[in-house]
């Protein structure tokens, strides 16, 4: 059998250049590298145009309508990071898969080992995924950090006599670049575009889908429909989030013997009891 690994290697490998370069490229590869070179695109984006847009493209037709519908959410929560579609997930989801395969089947080789395991490689077909995840997990933690400050500007700014429209515009101006002012800009677009406050707000609470910020809205939504005085309802909202962000870190705290538990028993006792013990135990042996 080990006769045939740098066979089965080779037409691996021939297969796989195959497909990516001469199987899903157009004939002009090498002028659309060189136009994007002359724009001073970065490798990452040379590779997101020139491999995963165009392998999307022709993957689209077998991706599933939940798939799309659950990606594209997930893209949404995660702000658009660099402009992906769901295709591309897709699409890097495909190639993480095969590079994972043939990187195993080399690995295996080289040991001498049962290629057959390479298939375990496929396992990399969950990575892009995990990443959006981890990106939309960032984003909310960055918005759940930035939310208080920006509900106590915006109250300031209602309570000195802006409307909502304008005290949102304080928020986009004077707030904290991230996620969460760039949450607050597309809500006054909206409004601006003619929307209505709760429809816009609405909307911010579906692209975000965090659960203190759908709170603070459907508060916000609440006061508009029964008439209830703005800036009243944003004091409480800002007192509540300051208890329940105070309530939060002593939680963390509180937490926080037990997760150093294990670290002390694995790591650090056993070193302090070889600095202690180790010579008496080597003096006595010898």
């Amino acid at each position: 059998m080990e006769q045939f690994f740098p066979i089965i290697a080779t037409l691996t490998a021939g297969l796989a250049g195959y497909f990516i370069f001469a199987g899903l490229f157009p004939s002009k590869f090498l002028e659309e590298a060189q136009s994007m070179k002359g724009k001073d695109e970065s490798l990452m984006g040379v590779f997101r145009e020139l491999l995963i847009k165009k392998i999307g493209v022709r993957i689209r037709k077998y991706m599933s309508e939940k798939f799309e519908l659950s990606v594209r959410q997930k893209l949404v929560m995660a702000g658009e990071p660099e402009g992906l579609k769901p295709e591309d997930i897709l699409a890097m989801m495909v190639l993480s898969a095969g590079v994972g395969i043939v990187f195993l089947l080399l690995v295996l080789l080289m040991l001498k080992k049962s290629p057959f395991l390479a298939i375990l490689g496929a396992l990399t077909f969950f990575m892009p995924k995990m990443w959006l995840n981890d990106q939309v997990k960032k984003r909310h933690h960055f918005i759940t950090r930035e939310l208080p400050y920006a509900i106590d500007l915006l109250t300031l700014s209602v309570e000195a006599g802006l409307d909502f429209s304008a005290a949102v515009g304080m928020v986009v101006e004077k707030g904290r670049p991230g996620p969460l002012r760039e949450e607050f800009s597309i809500l006054m677009s909206e409004m601006k575009m003619g929307k209505t406050r709760e429809i816009a707000l609405k909307n911010m609470m579906e692209r975000v889908n965090l659960a203190p910020l759908s709170n603070f809205i459907r508060s916000l939504v609440q006061a508009d429909r029964m008439g209830t005085s703005l800036g009243k309802i944003l004091r409480i909202q800002s007192s509540q989030m300051r208890i329940e962000r105070t309530q939060k870190a002593e939680k963390l705290a509180n937490e926080a013997p037990v997760k150093m538990l294990f670290p002390l028993v694995a790591c650090i006792f056993p070193t302090i009891f070889m600095v202690l013990f180790g010579p008496i135990i080597y003096k006595f042996i010898s």
